[in-house]
């Protein structure tokens, strides 16, 4: 099957960090009366955690693999490497420590603005040796610069409650899945090996979907420390009771849309949705194939047949409408979707997860690698909101009906072209993360988007309908 190409910098919002060019607000806030040995803890923790990740996706094929470029919508492996050490040391070194760059030759090939990734391969870049000597470096200078900065609630901007290191781990975090969609998408044997997710317990007797009362919640947040600038600030709104799938919808449901003749019923499709099935000669999820009357999917290297009860996975926008309109149903908006994860109906607040505001746990959500795939629906029933949805946190990204648009009183921060330059109607918000996503980049309030064409990512989604 052809996949559909086009330009791919959109997403690479973390990538064009320019300390020197920042615009910061010296209002942007953070929850009073945070430990700063706390935060030291976790921001050592989260960027140990992501370099740990970091070197399991690099070390697992040779040098030739990853100066290859294994398909023109993802960068060389060894691009991501050195690109990762760069924006630390340009944001912590530089920008936080007031240190002399150690390498400004090398900037110019590392912004993610300057060159797209299919003309990464062309460029000078550091190879595997020097990239990884490079990242390393730079990660012993910012441990020595986190044990010397104060991390409170006063000061600048970027220091307050430790907000770069933060930034830094989720930046890496974000091309650490960049990178797993680069093994994904790579020809050849598993490089990846991880045990499978846990089967789900109790989940026979779960209902369809559950019922969001209507009413009004607190969406966004001022208070998480770490929370990034599309996040903010907190504000009311007002939804209206609608129905929510319990679980993204699986391969099996998405199976009887495909047999029904889904991909050749332009009546479920938006316009630009049937253009990009006919152009392409869709017929299935990406990486889905029918052999001998059975459909098989290759996943990370390996040929499996596709599973009837996990959630669907590497479809774009235009299929989850098309489905969800085929289902007389439709795809959440990015409010009804926070709602149902965040509000606690019994408080009337907002909690940082569905299941409370305790970190992610391996019983509650499918996140970081652990698994390289998402877990079989009703899984997680720890994870569950007070709903009664489950896996709205891991698994797979959801696509909502929503353009990217800014929060009303919405400031940028640290600089315009992390989120402000995408708001509009050309990319939709994806929420809750997905097996791909580490810990530290992912939380009710975390928004995501891209372009509606997207397949590659590890995109899924759910169905709404009013109540």
């Amino acid at each position: 099957m052809t996949e559909h190409r086009e330009d791919t910098r959109h997403r690479e919002h973390s990538d064009a960090f320019d300390p020197a060019g920042s615009s910061v607000s010296s209002g942007f806030p953070v929850a009073p009366g945070i430990d700063p040995e706390a935060l030291r803890r976790r921001a050592l923790d989260a960027l140990s955690s992501a370099r740990e990740r970091t070197a399991l996706l690099t070390d697992s094929v040779d040098d030739g693999e990853l100066t290859a470029q294994h398909s023109p919508l993802m960068s060389p492996l060894v691009w991501d490497l050195a690109h990762i050490g760069n924006q630390e040391e340009q944001w912590l070194l530089r920008a936080v420590g007031g240190r002399e760059a150690l390498r400004p030759e090398i900037d110019g090939l590392y912004n993610a603005f300057e060159h797209s990734r299919a003309s990464r391969p062309s460029l000078p870049l550091l190879a595997p040796a020097e990239a990884r000597t490079y990242a390393s470096d730079v990660r012993g200078r910012t441990l020595d610069l986190l044990e010397g900065t104060p991390l409170h609630d006063g000061g600048r901007p970027l220091e307050r409650a430790g907000f770069a290191f933060g930034m830094i781990a989720q930046h890496e975090q974000q091309h650490d899945e960049t990178m797993l969609i680069t093994h994904q998408l790579r020809a050849g044997p598993a490089a990846l090996t991880a045990p499978a997710p846990p089967a789900p317990v109790g989940a026979e007797g779960l209902a369809d979907d559950v019922l969001v009362p209507g009413g009004p919640f607190t969406m966004g947040t001022s208070a998480e420390p770490w929370a990034l600038d599309n996040e903010r600030p907190a504000h009311r709104r007002d939804v209206a009771a609608f129905r929510l799938d319990v679980s993204p919808v699986t391969c099996g449901a998405y199976l009887r849309f495909m047999e029904d003749g889904g991909y050749r019923n332009e009546r479920w499709w938006a316009p630009e949705g049937w253009a990009m099935v006919r152009e392409h000669d869709l017929a299935a999820p990406l990486f889905w194939r029918q052999e001998a009357g059975q459909w098989l999917r290759r996943r990370f290297g390996v040929t499996e047949p596709v599973p009837d009860d996990e959630p669907v996975l590497h479809v774009s926008w235009y299929e989850a409408d098309a489905y969800a309109r085929w289902a007389g149903r439709r795809l959440p908006t990015e409010s009804e979707w926070e709602k149902a994860a965040r509000h606690d109906p019994a408080s009337g607040r907002s909690r940082r997860y569905p299941w409370g505001d305790e970190d992610p746990t391996p019983e509650r959500a499918n996140l970081g690698q652990r698994h390289l795939r998402p877990a079989r629906s009703g899984a997680f029933p720890a994870g569950r909101s007070p709903f009664g949805a489950g896996q709205l946190i891991g698994d797979v990204w959801e696509w909502t009906s929503s353009d990217f648009l800014p929060y009303p009183g919405f400031v940028a921060f640290p600089y315009r072209e992390y989120s402000e330059v995408f708001f509009g109607p050309g990319h939709k918000v994806l929420r809750g993360g997905s097996f791909a996503v580490g810990e530290v980049a992912c939380r009710g309030t975390f928004r995501n988007w891209d372009l509606p064409v997207r397949r590659q990512i590890f995109s899924g989604f759910r169905t709404a309908r009013d109540a």
